[in-house]
């Protein structure tokens, strides 16, 4: 935790120094490209793009530290609010991809190590084609599939939880199923060899030959030690997660972070590319001291 405060100043400096270099002019993005020398160099001015990149560096993090990220260039409206009422989409895309990441790859991993053979066989088959398909072109398979074939899910789209939840749930089978696959195949590949290395060590054969149920020696000993790796794992599927969003926001028109920054970079629209990072950057750090948090609890070595 205490390394969380320097980590976000490293990320908020060299996403900074980056979004520079983004070719394009942010004048010419918002007066087009007929306007004259004056106006363009008017609107920079206004932006405080004239001043030296140092001066800028210290005006955005003074503002940023502050709780302000200044407003869109495009739009004029605060970067900080605008990514706050599209922060809920890519945060229920995330949270059901992890879900189902998680019980389908965990239950398929924790099958295949108990019962072996073709289920093995069928594990390792499943990781690879999770680990080859881009999630965008899955996405579009299974739009042509489910919505436009058969037309049992809408194709775009998105209804807010508030407003209907199986009309929420509804839009985001397909981008979750997408987005989720390679997900299913990490943890499932991850599971699957914790599991057979717990059911190899000492102390479970002790418990097989003393009489123990297998039900109670997997479940109470076994899948307890096996999580920790998991948990980890699990940890940078939602790295995978949140990055593979800005992709398929984009095939299933979801109006989150994602395709927010897909057009701030497309504008050079600079305060909003740095706001989603930096807002991005404080959600990993959350979900890894939670990662943390839970294998300390798993594991009373990590508490010591």
């Amino acid at each position: 935790m205490a390394g969380a405060i320097p980590l976000l100043f490293v990320i908020a400096t060299l996403t900074f120094l980056l979004v520079q270099f983004i070719p394009g002019d942010p004048a010419v993005s918002i007066l087009g490209p007929d306007a004259s020398p004056e106006q363009y160099e008017r609107v920079r001015e206004d932006l405080g793009l004239n001043a030296p990149v140092h001066v800028q560096y210290f005006n955005w993090m003074i503002a940023a530290v502050q709780g302000d990220l200044g407003n869109s260039i495009r739009t004029g409206l605060p970067v900080l609010e605008t990514i706050l009422s599209r922060l809920p989409v890519t945060l229920s895309l995330a949270l059901l991809s992890i879900a189902v990441t998680l019980v389908v790859g965990g239950t398929f991993g924790l099958i295949s190590a108990l019962k072996g053979g073709w289920l093995g066989k069928s594990a390792q088959v499943v990781s690879v084609l999770g680990a080859s398909i881009p999630n965008f072109w899955l996405g579009i398979l299974l739009v042509l599939v489910f919505s436009l074939t058969f037309r049992l899910v809408p194709a775009t789209g998105y209804v807010p939880f508030e407003v209907s939840p199986w009309g929420w749930a509804h839009s985001l089978i397909l981008p979750v199923a997408a987005i989720a696959l390679a997900g299913v195949a990490a943890i499932a590949r991850q599971t699957r060899a914790s599991m057979l290395t717990v059911l190899g060590q000492d102390n479970i054969r002790t418990l097989l030959a003393s009489g123990t149920p297998r039900r109670t020696i997997v479940f109470k000993h076994a899948l307890r030690n096996a999580a920790i790796p998991v948990v980890t794992t699990l940890s940078f599927q939602f790295i995978h997660v949140v990055g593979g969003a800005v992709v398929i926001e984009q095939v299933f028109a979801l109006p989150g972070l994602g395709q927010y920054m897909i057009a701030a970079i497309s504008g050079r629209d600079i305060p909003v590319v740095q706001g989603i990072v930096l807002v991005t950057a404080i959600m990993i750090i959350i979900v890894n001291l939670v990662v943390d948090l839970i294998n300390a609890w798993l594991n009373p070595k990590v508490r010591m």
